[in-house]
Order: C-alpha cells, then sequence, then structure tokens
C-alpha cells in the first residue's frame, strides 16, 4: 500500500493550518492510541496484514517506533492508516492534534464512531460513509519530479526541503485562493523527497 515512515499523506486529503491544530485532552500513550487504532480496524473486519500507519515517526522493522522517539522533534504531526476492507484500499487521516499519537487516537475513534452506524442497523450508511475514504490511484507517471514541485535542487537539504514544503503550503493554501490539489502535489513531493533521503542515509 505505502510506507510507514516517513508520513505518506493521502491525495486529496486537506491539511489543517498548523495555527488551528490544537492538543488534544487524550490520556493515552502512543503504544495504547495505536493499538486501539489497530483493534478498531479489526473489528471493523479490515484485511489483516494489510494495514499501515503512515506517519513522521520512525519505525522499526515490526512497526514499533523506535524507544527515543519521545525525545524527537515531530515536524509534522499527521498520521494516515491505510487499509483494505472488503477488497478495496481505503484511507483515513488526521493531523488536528500537534501529536502523531494523539492524531493515531482520533482516527481510532472515528472508526469506532462508523462501526456504530453498522450495530444500529445502518450497514447500508457505512458502506456509502467508506465510499469517501478509497484510496486514490497513484498519480500519473507524467507528474513533475519532486524538485520541481518544491521548488528547489534535487541535492537539496532536508531543511531546505522542509521550509519550502512549509512556504508552499502557506502560498498555496485554499484560504489563500490555492487548491485541495495543489496542496496534495506539494505534501507527495515532500514525501518523495524525505523517502528518497532516507534511501539514501
Amino acid at each position: 500500500m505505502t510506507q510507514a515512515y516517513p508520513l505518506a499523506w493521502p491525495d486529496g486529503w486537506p491539511r489543517t493550518p498548523k495555527h488551528r491544530q490544537t492538543s488534544s485532552r487524550f490520556k493515552v500513550t502512543q503504544d495504547r492510541a495505536r493499538r486501539n487504532l489497530l483493534d478498531q480496524l479489526r473489528m471493523l473486519g479490515a484485511t489483516q496484514g494489510r494495514t499501515v500507519i503512515s506517519s513522521d515517526v520512525a519505525v522499526r522493522q515490526d512497526g514499533q517506533p523506535y524507544a527515543d522517539q519521545a525525545r524527537r522533534l515531530i515536524h509534522d504531526p499527521g498520521v494516515a492508516v491505510y487499509f483494505e476492507l472488503d477488497g478495496k484500499a481505503m484511507v483515513m487521516a488526521c493531523d488536528l492534534y500537534t501529536q502523531p499519537f494523539e492524531n493515531m487516537h482520533a482516527l481510532g475513534h472515528a472508526i469506532e464512531h462508523l462501526r456504530g452506524l453498522d450495530r444500529h442497523g445502518g450497514g447500508h450508511m457505512i458502506e456509502r460513509a467508506f465510499t469517501g475514504f478509497q484510496a486514490l490511484p497513484p498519480p500519473s507517471t507524467s507528474e513533475r519530479t519532486w524538485w520541481d514541485v518544491l521548488e528547489c535542487t534535487r541535492d537539496a537539504s532536508i531543511d531546505v526541503i522542509r521550509a519550502q514544503h512549509r512556504r508552499l503550503l502557506m502560498d498555496h493554501h485554499p484560504d489563500r485562493g490555492g487548491s485541495d490539489a495543489r496542496m496534495a502535489e506539494i505534501n507527495r513531493a515532500r514525501d518523495k523527497a524525505m523517502a528518497e533521503r532516507s534511501i539514501r542515509a
């Protein structure tokens, strides 16, 4: 589906501006938030072994975060969960809160509430609801390179990539006359740039 690290924000999902992000009142650890999200997906009927929780929290081979993550500065707190339901690729994402584990916990709550539709006789409603969560197909191979989108050179440093990503998101935000499609292109370019850097590292 996609990689767990770095964050692969889904195409078409709007981002929450930094000034609108907030701290939650969730009293939950990162491990509990992750386990709750996976449990909710299992109870929903998501295909086992086909779930990827994607974020800027570095993870080990087993999908668990490294022990020192609490001491690391996470620039993007967003979390996207990719899963398969009834043979269809789905995705949900959240970046309302300032910490990845808070957004992960929020996704678990969202899925729990959607499951409530099914429990209360709304099977057709949950089916319609999840139509909006189908993952978009991969972008066309004719798309621009990440360095063209981010308006930098291919050998740009990680700091330059992050700075350009932030600047372009501000410049092209829908509130300033931009579009969700342009925001998605900028985020996709950032993801590709960071993935390329991690491969080279």
